[in-house]
């Protein structure tokens, strides 16, 4: 899927929905070292968050740039996660590139409900259609800030293990 250029000048950025296209060693990189929300999370939880959502990734000369994922039931309900573009790249539109994929995509059609969020970028998502919850006392979360601390600490050592 290519997201049109709308005359920007970093035209060569592809916007792509193949799994088998993202370089998910780079992105788990990120979402680990570098993003405010993932915290230490774990490969393996980051294959199966993969694995259950459809995966964006914005492509330059085949390496993967940025990387956003959606949860969703294709007919109801869309949460937008992992929203991330590669620090040397950011500022040159391949996050509203990708926004603009995500909102477009065919099987994200009709939804009743979108969630993300965000500490940070709500210009971002404003100019695509989100804004503040309209009934923010409906929500509820539940929480468990040291999931990926037990899931580490419960791991024994492999036979390998130094």
């Amino acid at each position: 899927m290519l997201a049109p250029c709308n005359g920007n000048p970093n035209c060569s950025i592809e916007i792509t929905t193949e799994v088998s296209r993202i370089d998910l060693d780079r992105v788990h990189r990120w979402l680990q070292r570098k993003s405010y929300w993932a915290g230490e999370m774990p490969r393996d939880v980051f294959d199966r968050a993969v694995l259950g959502s459809l995966c964006f990734a914005a492509l330059k000369g085949g390496a993967t740039v940025g990387f956003a994922r959606v949860i969703s039931d294709r007919a109801t309900f869309a949460y937008v996660s992992d929203v991330f573009v590669d620090q040397e790249r950011r500022g040159m539109g391949i996050g509203k590139r990708m926004l603009a994929a995500i909102v477009a995509h065919p099987q994200l059609q009709d939804l009743r409900l979108w969630l993300l969020a965000t500490a940070d970028a709500h210009g971002l998502y404003a100019r695509h259609g989100f804004t503040q919850l309209a009934t923010p006392r409906r929500y509820m979360e539940r929480r468990d800030a040291e999931v990926y601390k037990r899931m580490a600490e419960a791991q024994v050592p492999g036979p390998n293990a130094a």
